[in-house]
């Protein structure tokens, strides 16, 4: 006898139901009830195949950094999984090409892989944290899947993920600019950075420096990226420290960006000044990434990292003073601890990495933070030099080795102007920088060469007339040094 279903028979059933439902109410005790719930929940994950889960959080509660799988997942998510989920979060960061979606909170979308459906659930709870601390905003990724493909799921899926995140990262590939933020007690203990958008343009090819010390920079940097092999054999960490000093205005800081693009590394600018302690400086290398240029730039001034032996035998007693604890006070970071950063058994974490740190006074750093090891190259950029006018008036007039492009200058009279000021920059009385050869041609209003370098060679002859006569038998360096000791006496007076 054939059973058909018509709307009188679903009008009898659900009116079976709602009766059923009353009786239950009404003649069943609340204890009873519960029971009955608890068996037809039963009955029912009977039918239903066992659940796997992984959770996955933002941030190792162990370390505190952050957990790249959740980025990793996040982007392989954006990307494969939220084309037809009913919400998504957009975000565009600044001079992005297009906004990046992810998962919000409390929302949920599935995946299939190899023929297995998996669900993702983004959640997010509050940690309540003791002693004062404000709290904590804790997100994690839930992804359930059927129990009996969990090694599919952890053997081969997990694997996937990361690969296709990788991929996506080097297709996208937009390098950053990190700072540190400025540590409080109720910071949030996993966002240590920053970031922005790096888009420096310095690159080797533009930096004004001599052709021979560029070419010897650029082969060690290449030559560095291509020998983990090398580093791993010999037993070492593979990263290496770069010294940069000189005057202002000699290009440290255009060297270190160029270095950035070249190897096409995000760059992590630290702020030793906002850093507490010194596990806290320990905790900001970890929290790096590989392919990376840590850059701490006028290390002189950030921190009291002047040599220790100078300062022992300039008459110290080695009793501290009032004055000296209220230092101390202040600064929470040692010299120990910036070695230990440097050096120590916590910097072989992150892998592939450039330590770069940038002074105007090398001779105030305690000669253990330069020793090899720490810092291997020690790079001197001084001031302007032919070779590097040369690259700065092909990079601001035009002037290559061809000759000048301008059809409105006289070629003769071009030429005769870059030879006299080659002439003057060779002069050891005549001593200007890259950034102020730049500032003047940055004020030529493309009239023509001639004129901007008419007017570089009038202030190069202002400065050889105006440059005092050094005594004979006395170098430059020994009046700089004169110099700065005169200034330290009138400080301590």
């Amino acid at each position: 006898m054939d059973v058909v279903l018509d709307w009188r028979s679903l009008g009898s059933l659900i009116a079976t139901v709602v009766v059923f439902r009353t009786a239950v109410r009404d003649f069943l005790p609340p204890q009873a009830e519960m029971y009955l719930r608890r068996f037809l929940a039963w009955v029912a994950a009977a039918f239903r195949e066992p659940k796997g889960t992984i959770l996955i959080d933002e941030a190792d509660g162990t370390s505190g950094g952050p957990n790249d799988l959740y980025d990793a997942a996040q982007l392989y998510l954006g990307t494969r999984c939220l084309a037809t989920a009913p919400t998504v979060r957009l975000y565009k960061p600044l001079q992005a090409q297009r906004p990046v979606a992810s998962l919000p909170d409390s929302h949920d979308t599935h995946d299939t892989f190899r023929g297995v459906r998996v669900r993702w659930t983004s959640t997010a709870r509050t940690v309540e944290r003791g002693g004062g601390f404000s709290p904590l905003d804790q997100r994690s990724l839930e992804l359930q899947f059927p129990r009996q493909h969990r090694d599919l799921i952890h053997s081969h899926y997990i694997p996937h993920l990361v690969d296709e995140a990788t991929k996506m990262r080097l297709r996208s590939r937009e390098r950053r600019l990190y700072t540190n933020r400025a540590a409080g007690p109720c910071d949030d203990y996993h966002r240590l950075w920053t970031s922005h958008a790096f888009s420096h343009p310095s690159t080797f090819d533009t930096f004004a420096i001599d052709p021979a010390l560029r070419e010897e920079i650029r082969a060690d940097l290449l030559g560095f990226t291509a020998s983990w092999e090398r580093y791993a054999r010999a037993g070492r960490t593979w990263k290496r420290g770069y010294l940069l000093h000189g005057p202002p205005g000699t290009g440290k800081t255009s060297l270190v960006a160029a270095i950035a693009n070249l190897l096409e590394f995000d760059v992590y600018d630290l702020e030793l000044t906002t850093v507490p302690t010194n596990s806290h400086l320990r905790r900001l290398l970890v929290s790096t990434t590989p392919k990376s240029v840590v850059v701490v730039e006028d290390i002189d001034c950030s921190l009291d990292l002047s040599d220790r032996d100078n300062n022992s035998k300039g008459g110290g007693t080695g009793i501290a003073t009032d004055e000296d604890v209220a230092v101390m006070g202040r600064e929470s970071i040692s010299l120990s601890g910036v070695l230990n950063f440097v050096d120590g058994l916590w910097s072989s974490c992150v892998g592939e990495r450039l330590m770069v740190f940038t002074t105007n006074h090398p001779e105030r750093l305690d000669p253990a933070l330069l020793r090899a090891g720490r810092m291997d190259r020690k790079i001197e950029l001084g001031y302007c030099t032919p070779p590097a006018f040369r690259v700065l008036a092909r990079n601001y007039l035009g002037l290559g080795d061809e000759g000048c492009q301008d059809a409105g200058d006289d070629p003769n009279t071009v030429n005769s102007l870059m030879a006299e000021a080659e002439d003057l920059l060779a002069a050891a009385e005549v001593r200007i920088t890259p950034a102020d050869v730049a500032e003047v041609f940055m004020g030529w209003d493309g009239t023509g060469a001639a004129a901007a370098l008419k007017k570089l060679v009038d202030e190069l002859r202002r400065r050889r007339d105006a440059a005092p006569a050094t005594p004979p038998g006395a170098s430059t360096a020994d009046t700089a040094t004169d110099i700065v000791r005169l200034a330290q006496q009138c400080m301590a007076a």
